[in-house]
């Protein structure tokens, strides 16, 4: 399997490696369009902030190229954020794969969420033999408002959309490569996905 890990810049693309190397797969770190095109499965990560993020993707031209990706490909975190329409953060507009907006938490909670939180409404193959409300890594100032794309779901200060699938895109908003047994079994998920 190819597995292509896209490299612009904004990723904590070393422990997303390293978390697929456990499970015997090699993953590529590329940011050569080709090359993301032919693989088999693409992961879209991403940490920092939206629009400095996007305007790396933009530069590579990689804005124009992952909403036409026709194999499974996986968001995680800012990576999930950007697939959205419009981020308030910096005024993003997103690439509009997911319709949904990402807005700021407000100041009546710590901000950002950081550590362990649950997530239910559970609703894909991406969570194969997980059981609600297992916990997971989140660290995030901004969420995607829940949407009829919501496949799964957090409660902080309000019910966000933790994780959104549209067609072949899947985003999570947590970071699986550091939410141990359960994380990892969701990217064993993802590598087992069909389009």
């Amino acid at each position: 399997m190819k597995l292509v890990i896209i490299n612009y810049g904004a990723g904590n693309i070393k422990s997303i490696q390293f978390a697929f190397k456990r499970l015997g797969v090699n993953a590529v770190l590329s940011n050569n369009i080709d090359e993301i095109k032919a693989a088999d499965k693409v992961i879209f990560p991403g940490v920092g902030e939206a629009s400095s993020a996007m305007k790396m993707l933009q530069e590579s031209g990689l804005d124009q190229i992952i909403p036409t990706l026709k194999q499974p490909v996986l968001g995680i975190c800012l990576g999930m954020q950007l697939m959205c329409n419009f981020s308030e953060e910096g005024n993003t507009k997103g690439l509009e794969i997911f319709n949904v907006t990402v807005k700021r938490f407000s100041n009546q909670v710590k901000v950002p969420q950081m550590g362990w939180n649950v997530i239910y409404d559970l609703k894909s193959d991406l969570f194969k033999g997980i059981k609600e409300k297992e916990f997971m890594y989140l660290v995030h100032s901004f969420y995607a408002e829940n949407c009829k794309e919501s496949i799964a779901t957090t409660d902080y200060e309000i019910e966000y959309a933790s994780a959104l699938q549209k067609d072949n895109f899947y985003g999570v908003q947590f970071h699986p490569e550091k939410s141990g047994i359960i994380g990892s079994k969701i990217l064993e998920n993802f590598l087992k996905l069909k389009v």
